[in-house]
């Protein structure tokens, strides 16, 4: 091993903040990501997740 990632995932992070690279960059803050809105369903969970400059 030569302490280089093979792999690094952002999934449900990014499903809760679509601004993701804002955040990492500014250090935060991340919203919650709601496991309940992941697989189908309605809207909820895809759009109503406040952005970065409105937190």
């Amino acid at each position: 091993d030569d302490g280089i990632a093979d792999l690094i995932s952002y999934g449900s992070l990014f499903l809760a903040n679509p601004d993701l690279p804002a955040r990492l960059k500014a250090g935060g803050p991340f919203n919650t990501p709601d496991p309940s809105t992941f697989f189908g369903g309605d809207a909820k969970g895809y759009t109503d997740y406040p952005a970065l400059d409105a937190v």
